[in-house]
């Protein structure tokens, strides 16, 4: 083998990259169970409140030290492997920012007849239309009225930008531009607003192509909190900066007030009373490793004279407000160090020395001290003008955009109207008048972004601040300025919430799913090809070693449906290693010795294998791309997993084997058993002749299936239909029928499904009562709704804890929603995601395999699978089994198309392999000569892949019955395909060639 020093050395290098994020993982795992130990009583109750503040003390701590490199438990969180929602619980939540507000803040809030029927229309073509409400907004208006746009929005609020003699394309350009600008300024503001979650995780990002930001925040236990904090009306504020000699005197008295604490809880821990109560002493001294010390030896009651003089001296002067401090009589601290100010300057003794006329924030983002590394963050302290509010808002602001200054630096530009003008002219005339020169805060949520001096009075509310600043912190600041000049409110279009009971049991789930499936295949493998079996085991621990920690490098979540992904690429790495094994066993059986069998093994086997993953990973490319939430969880796992089980598979276990076997041809390394040796390998059997039959089966099934589904309809979740569904939680079983019947009046007769997940004491309530109703307070009703209704049914009382669930109450452990609009964008892009998965197959057989008869058979191979999986689920509906259609169903689908066609591809290259060796001038024997050439493997492969997704289906938990379902049936019917329906297209696709 050539470059096998190379293969090793990749391995290792990557192995060592694996441990070293991983070890993250292991090291965060420990602290989050120091926290569970620290806040479990006497009884095993933990207290979740305690066990976060347990967490959040350590936030800013070093708590890793990896070769001499000190990580906070901040950095070590930042570099696990993260867990997915459905594994740990938490909210995800879809909120879309409004253009409506935004087109009419854009119109001055117009009044014109006109203007307003054109945006009811708009909302209503928006339910069934995928374009931008921009665009159907013109549309309307144009159907509507004669007049240009330029008579609605050429006003005071857009002078400069719309004119009276614009055209209908300038304006809907600043109508878009607009609207644009208002999703980043709200990413902004949202962004900064979900970082304070601190240890949560949170994970916020655009949905390009839409008006739509996706948040996760794992571990959110207060939907309520969050939702207001998501949608509260953002804050811009500008206040004048305090010059020091306001507050200093107050800083001294509050050092004091420390200082007299310090010495009391120093007394206290010298006597062994209250050692705990000198931290702060701690950390005031901990900058000096010589006054650490004599504070060490103090505490154990081991002190001298001198060191007590020297301890009572350092603490009659200094407290952790201006110890911790970085920059002298500035005070910044490091991003550590802030959670313990920040407790100092909210106790009421504290603000009590503080003047009324000022008070403290934060800076928003910290800077790094180049040469110490540190992270630091200022305490800023703002005039409070009368009844405590800003000079001024954002409102008066009508424009900012990142611009130069004088010396081509990066700069914000921005203009106010007529009222912001005079309040601003006076502000900065004052602040110009100071010495040293007043700075003004701009803040935003109560966070400082940026604080600049100013030069002289602006007369005009035309303003440049400039600074510091990247072209991207311009950009930022620009956004943040304009946050308050047009309304652009949220809503929640859709939202998912996991309650941490139905996580942590996903979780073990999931992990028994891999487990097993690991184990069923591991045996399966040594037991038919021996050793050559115990290196394939090999190449697949390594396999799934590598992608969780190529997930940890990525910083990217596992979810259930991950999860999934791991457990189907164990069944797909064992393909490459099979169709090699075979290849080998082939070439001996044909007289080759061990040593040349094994070269030409990976040698015939590698097209194959190479066509089979380039294939699969088109459709998980697809899905990364169109696909949301759990399918782009799972599409990122599926294509770490292809790779790594490519490399795997082909090179790793390429090294062990010809390391096992050295120069011999006599090594004692077999590639099959007794049990083995002979299986399906004098099989002839007549395929070609069986295909009219199969397609008569075939035809007659997805008939029977389709008819089923038209007349029946399909089991939609609310990914497809949009409404709102709920996992109840009881002590006791439920009838489910009954439960339904109870709930109709509850939800006003609006369509409702109550079944069993997992158990017939949890139930999943999927309702469309105010299904086009996405306000909070539609929420509440629907949620109410429910609750009363399961109150009356059981006489039960609702538990909001799931944890507190018993004989008398019980809880809603999940729920989700999805509004109508996403619901169809949902649908739209599932579909697409099917045709381009289908094209990009096709294109990819027609290169591979020059003609089009291969391509088509492969195509409808594939079409005949995904209807074959359909017309499935219709049919179990009859025996009372109901799977939903979904999200994950779609993934499952396409993955169904990946592996279809991996298995059409191996037959196709071995009818392409005899086609050239002109064997026979028969193509029809041909054809049979190829099939049952790899009959060996397609029944190997289809029985690894179908043994872990059985495991996947029994042990995999409710949440992917359905998605395990589909592949166990896509499994069994892709194979079939491969062999009755794919080949025999191609042979009668060219009938002319047959002999």
């Amino acid at each position: 083998m050539q470059n096998k020093g190379a293969v090793v050395a990749l391995t290792i290098i990557i192995t060592l990259l694996c441990v070293y994020y991983l070890s993250f993982t292991f090291v965060s795992r420990g602290i989050q169970q120091d926290a569970v130990e620290y806040a479990t009583d006497d009884t095993g109750v933990v207290d979740l409140g305690k066990k976060q503040n347990y967490l959040d003390s350590v936030w800013n701590l070093p708590v890793y030290n990896l070769f001499g490199i000190e990580y906070t438990y901040k950095e070590v969180k930042d570099t696990e492997l993260s867990r997915g929602l459905d594994l740990q619980g938490g909210m995800h939540v879809t909120l879309e920012v409004s253009p409506i507000d935004i087109i009419k803040g854009l119109s001055g809030n117009s009044t014109d007849p006109q203007f307003n029927e054109a945006i009811r229309a708009a909302k209503e073509k928006q339910k069934n239309s995928q374009e931008r409400f921009a665009a159907l907004f013109y549309q309307s208006y144009s159907e509507i009225s004669q007049k240009p746009l330029a008579d609605i929005f050429a006003n005071a609020a857009n002078r400069g930008r719309v004119s009276r003699g614009d055209s209908d394309d300038a304006v809907m350009d600043v109508i878009e531009k607009e609207i644009e600008d208002a999703i980043d300024r709200s990413f902004i503001i949202l962004r900064t607003r979900i970082d304070q979650f601190g240890t949560s995780q949170p994970n916020i990002q655009r949905l390009q192509g839409t008006g739509r930001i996706q948040i996760e925040i794992p571990g959110a236990d207060n939907p309520e909190r969050v939702r207001k904090l998501l949608q509260g009306v953002a804050k811009l504020e500008f206040w004048e900066v305090a010059e020091p000699t306001e507050y200093s005197n107050s800083l001294y008295a509050i050092n004091d007030l420390l200082v007299k604490e310090q010495k009391q809880a120093f007394e206290q821990g010298k006597s062994g009373a209250a050692a705990a109560a000198t931290e702060n002493l701690t950390d005031a001294l901990s900058a000096d490793t010589t006054q650490t010390d004599d504070l060490g030896a103090a505490l154990e009651g081991q002190t001298t004279d001198s060191t007590q003089s020297k301890l009572d001296s350092l603490s009659s002067q200094i407290s952790p407000l201006f110890a911790l401090s970085r920059a002298g009589g500035t005070l910044i601290y490091d991003v550590r160090d802030t959670a313990e100010i920040g407790k100092i300057i909210r106790r009421p003794d504290v603000k009590s020395l503080l003047p009324r006329t000022i008070k403290p924030l934060w800076e928003v983002k910290p800077t790094v001290n180049e040469q110490t590394g540190e992270e630091l963050l200022q305490l800023y302290f703002v005039t409070v003008g009368r009844g405590g509010q800003a000079q001024l808002t954002g409102e008066v602001i009508t424009d900012a955009r990142q611009d130069l200054d004088e010396y081509a630096r990066p700069a914000v530009s921005m203009q106010m109207n007529a009222q912001g003008t005079r309040v601003w002219r006076k502000m900065t005339a004052e602040a110009a008048n100071q010495n040293p020169r007043g700075r003004i805060a701009i803040v935003l949520d109560n966070l400082v972004y940026s604080a600049p001096g100013v030069n002289g009075e602006i007369p005009s509310g035309n303003s440049q601040i400039s600074g510091s600043f990247t072209l991207e912190e311009a950009k930022d600041l620009a956004n943040i300025l304009k946050a308050g000049s047009l309304p652009a409110p949220t809503r929640i279009v859709e939202e998912a919430i996991v309650g941490p009971t139905l996580g942590q049991l996903a979780q073990s789930q999931g992990i028994v799913s891999i487990l097993a499936g690991l184990g069923m295949v591991v045996l399966f493998m040594i037991a038919y090809y021996a050793k050559g079996g115990l290196v394939a085991n090999i190449a697949l621990v390594f396999n799934i070693f590598f992608i969780l920690g190529i997930l940890a490098q990525f910083n990217a979540a596992l979810t259930l449906p991950g999860i999934a992904g791991i457990v189907l690429t164990i069944g797909m790495s064992i393909d490459a290693n099979v169709l090699i094994f075979e290849r080998i066993r082939e070439e001996m059986k044909n007289g080759v010795k061990l040593r040349e069998a094994i070269t030409m093994g990976y040698k015939k086997a590698f097209s194959s294998i190479v066509d089979a993953n380039v294939t699969t990973l088109l459709t998980a490319i697809i899905l990364f791309v169109l696909g949301q939430g759990p399918i782009k969880g799972f599409a990122i796992t599926l294509m770490i997993g292809i790779f790594c089980s490519f490399f795997s598979a082909v090179y790793i276990t390429r090294v062990v084997v010809e390391w096992m076997v050295g120069r011999r041809d006599d090594a004692n390394v077999s590639f099959s058993t007794p049990m083995s040796k002979n299986i399906l390998s004098n099989v002839n059997i007549d395929f070609m002749g069986k295909r009219k039959m199969a397609y008569l089966f075939s035809t007659i099934f997805i008939v029977i299936g389709m008819a089923l589904t038209f007349t029946q309809g399909l089991n939609l979740g609310v990914d497809f239909q949009g409404g709102r569904s709920y996992i109840v939680n009881f002590k006791d079983p439920v009838v489910a029928t009954d439960m339904k019947l109870a709930l109709s009046e509850s939800f006003e007769n609006a369509g409702t499904e109550v079944k069993n997940f997992g158990g017939n004491n949890i139930m999943k309530v999927t309702t469309s009562y105010l299904v086009n109703d996405e306000t909070d307070g539609a929420d509440d009703k629907v949620k109410n709704a429910l609750v009363s209704g399961v109150e009356s049914f059981t006489g039960l009382k609702y538990v909001a804890d799931d944890s507190q669930v018993d004989v008398a109450r019980f809880s809603i452990s999940g729920s989700s929603k999805v509004g109508a609009t996403i619901a169809d964008d949902i649908k739209s892009a599932s579909f697409e995601a099917g045709i381009f998965a289908i094209i990009a197959i096709f294109l990819y057989i027609l290169v591979r395999f020059r003609k089009w008869q291969f391509s088509t058979g492969a195509i409808i191979a594939l079409i005949h699978d995904a209807a074959f999986v359909f017309s499935a689920f219709a049919i179990a509906g009859l025996f009372g089994i109901k799977y939903e259609i979904d999200q994950v169903f779609v993934a499952a689908i396409l993955t169904i198309i990946g592996y279809s066609i991996n298995d059409t591809v191996v037959v196709f290259d071995r009818i392409r392999e005899y086609l050239n060796l002109g064997t026979s001038n028969d193509r029809l024997q041909i054809f049979n000569q190829a099939i049952n050439g790899t009959l060996n493997r397609t029944m190997m492969t289809s029985l690894t892949t179908l043994v872990v997704v059985l495991i996947l289906f029994l042990f995999g938990g409710e949440v992917l019955r359905g998605f395990s379902f589909a592949l166990l049936v896509g499994i069994l019917v892709g194979t079939y395909s491969s062999v009755f329906v794919a080949s025999p297209i191609v042979v009668d696709l060219d009938k002319k060639n047959l002999k």
